[in-house]
């Protein structure tokens, strides 16, 4: 099947294996990406007798000069960045934690993964319900000031409702990628440090950390490109509020193009995001495959 010696026979052979998922990919991935691009330089609005007038960079010019956008995206970079380095840390505490050998391990394992397994917009409305109800009458009743009015309320403690819901919902799925990565590590090389004298804390930091860079970046482009993106739970949770203090960039997007009509500057928020997000995921990958090393 591989000996073909011709162009066409060989390009006959790639097309049998590779049609359906490159069509796929196109029709998927591809043709609706070209289609918002091209919606960001006209009036097109993709629904029928939309007219196609070309607009130039007016769409850009919108989505650059609107406030409301830019702060968005900078409450985006603040939830991103807490949730990144709190879901990696825990979930490579709870990792260690249940690749310990103590008893339960897995019942543990299947604890701290099931909150990944309920869908966003459930989870928000339930978290919604324990900080505007369960933690209020836990606050009144035991004389908390902390817990004492709803956090939803409140601008400052209301991002910080999103940020740990974000990373409890998170924190069990990044565990499995560093379980898998601590199950991968040679044994010898742990028992080879451990004869030579290292203790846990030095086999950590010379043996275990290093040899799962590729667990971390796995973990860490997966939470980059969920913390960017979420959108039910903050939804669900927060709505935005109060005064769109919690308003993170997918909501803003997703508002401005779909309930304010404004389909082209939304769009071309989307692709300034899409291109935002391309580019610290790349980096980040790229940064993290120069630190690999090899057992």
């Amino acid at each position: 099947m591989y000996n073909e010696k011709k162009l066409i026979d060989k390009l006959k052979v790639v097309f049998s294996f590779a049609f359906i998922p490159l069509l796929a990919f196109l029709v998927v991935i591809i043709l609706p990406l070209m289609l918002g691009v091209v919606m960001t330089f006209t009036t097109w609005t993709g629904f029928s007798g939309s007219l196609l007038e070309f607009k130039g960079f007016e769409n850009y010019v919108i989505a650059f000069t609107d406030q409301g956008f830019w702060d968005s995206m900078k409450i985006t970079f603040l939830y991103v960045l807490y949730t990144l380095v709190l879901t990696n840390v825990i979930a490579f505490g709870l990792a260690l934690l249940v690749t310990s050998g103590m008893k339960g391990q897995n019942f543990f394992r299947m604890g701290f993964f099931t909150p990944n397994l309920i869908g966003g917009i459930i989870l928000g409305f339930i978290w919604q319900f324990i900080f505007a109800r369960v933690f209020v009458y836990l606050g009144e009743s035991m004389g908390l000031t902390i817990f004492s009015s709803s956090w939803l309320a409140e601008p400052d403690k209301a991002f910080w409702t999103i940020v740990i819901v974000g990373v409890w919902q998170s924190s069990g799925y990044m565990m499995l990628i560093y379980i898998a990565g601590l199950m991968g590590i040679n044994k010898s090389l742990l028992e080879a440090a451990e004869l030579d004298g290292a203790n846990a804390w030095q086999q950590m930091l010379k043996i275990k950390i290093p040899l799962m860079i590729p667990a971390f970046t796995i973990s860490l482009f997966l939470t980059l490109q969920r913390s960017f993106l979420v959108y039910d739970v903050n939804l669900s949770l927060t709505n935005g509020g109060p005064f769109r203090s919690t308003e993170l960039i997918a909501m803003h997007v997703y508002n401005d193009a779909f309930l304010y009509q404004n389909f082209g500057s939304g769009q071309a928020k989307a692709f300034i995001l899409f291109i935002i997000v391309a580019t610290i995921a790349i980096t980040q990958v790229r940064i993290m495959k120069k630190m690999e090393v090899e057992s």
